[in-house]
């Protein structure tokens, strides 16, 4: 377990980074800082393995304040993860992995056997290893970045906004990885991100930083959303909160069958109309699926003629998909998102299970409304 007792940080001239800040951050817990800039959660992070030294208070780790702890003895046992990776550009990826173990006096031979095994873990192809930083895209960097943290097997992993310099798409997928890791590893993490969104899907709880370094909330997502502790709390989560709670609301949802047609295959409808081997029960959409039935997108039947091999051009992409144990949310967007107005749902293998009807999700949210 990580303390914060009374902490506070004051710039010589007189700027108050972070005041008076007392929270206990879980052992084996994803713990998120989120604010504006300004707001202390980066000086706060960076207390922790004295990077940066508090003005008053004690920060300690496991109930022992680490002011007693030789610092970079401290910061050899905390795992340390940057916006743009921090890499070492003039070493290759393997060696820059293996760059703690070494220091903490493993030999080099064991140091880039454990980094190669690391870079298995946070899904980097091992022909990687022996480029430079400079030869990889910004997700890749990011990927060494974590792995270079795990490499002493800390039990503590500060993370500092370490997905901001990335697309939306790699940012995605590097959150999901980080669960994924996560679930195997169980550090205790904390997080510092600027965006609500990715400090509700990555945290088991939040601290929500107001600018001045006051804690203005520390609970769990679910909490944050729907019971915001003040109106600076309400308005930096966002107007659309009740959206984004729907996060951790759960219900049962009917699938409905649907039709579907192979990829690849000539067209059995005419334009405008729902011919031999189509149901006409959803109208003009067809779900097109490939050979292991995971979904390719949508065939507008109006517009294309009988016996058109259906091609990748043809198809308009599908949206988000939904899973049986998924939470509302992710259902109610899968339905919007999909041209035909129902949500596609997949099993864990991502073959098509069914579809789900907006018009049932919104009941379901209902309900669940009227049971809390």
């Amino acid at each position: 377990m990580i303390s914060f007792e009374s902490v506070s940080k004051v710039y010589p001239d007189g700027t108050h980074a972070v005041e008076n800040l007392s929270l206990e951050i879980p052992t084996g817990k994803i713990t998120v800082f989120v604010g504006p800039s300004g707001c202390g959660k980066t000086t706060s992070v960076r207390m922790i393995n004295r990077m940066i030294e508090p003005t008053a208070g004690v920060v300690a780790i496991d109930g022992k304040d680490i002011q007693a702890v030789d610092a970079p003895v401290l910061r050899r046992g905390i795992g340390y993860v940057i916006q743009n990776a921090g890499l070492f550009p003039h070493r290759t990826v393997l060696d820059n992995v293996a760059t703690v173990p070494v220091l903490q006096g493993r030999s080099r031979r064991e140091a880039r056997a454990a980094a190669a095994e690391l870079l298995d873990r946070v899904g980097l192809d091992r022909a990687l290893a022996r480029r430079y930083p400079a030869q990889l895209s910004g997700g890749q960097q990011q990927r060494v970045g974590v792995a270079r943290a795990l490499a002493a097997d800390p039990p503590v992993m500060l993370m500092d906004e370490p997905f901001s310099a990335v697309d939306p798409v790699v940012r995605a997928q590097l959150q999901d990885e980080l669960i994924r890791l996560q679930d195997d590893l169980g550090k205790t993490i904390v997080f510092v991100t600027h965006d609500i969104d990715e400090a509700v899907k990555l945290g088991d709880r939040i601290a929500v930083f107001a600018v001045g370094g006051r804690l203005a909330q520390y609970a769990e997502p679910a909490e944050v959303l729907s019971r915001p502790a003040d109106d600076f709390v309400a308005d930096f989560v966002g107007r659309d909160r009740g959206y984004r709670a729907l996060s951790f609301v759960h219900g049962s949802l009917p699938l409905h069958d649907e039709q579907t047609l192979a990829f690849g295959s000539p067209v059995p409808v005419g334009a405008g109309t729902a011919a031999e081997g189509i149901s006409a029960e959803h109208g003009r959409w067809v779900l097109v699926v490939d050979e292991g039935r995971q979904p390719r997108g949508w065939l507008d039947c109006a517009a294309v003629p009988v016996g058109h091999v259906v091609t990748n051009d043809d198809l308009v992409l599908g949206g988000s998909l939904a899973t049986p144990d998924g939470s509302l949310r992710r259902a109610l967007d899968a339905a919007l998102s999909s041209p035909s107005g129902r949500g596609v749902a997949v099993d864990a293998d991502g073959a098509v299970i069914g579809t789900i009807a907006a018009g049932e999700v919104l009941a379901a949210i209902e309900q669940a409304r009227r049971v809390s």
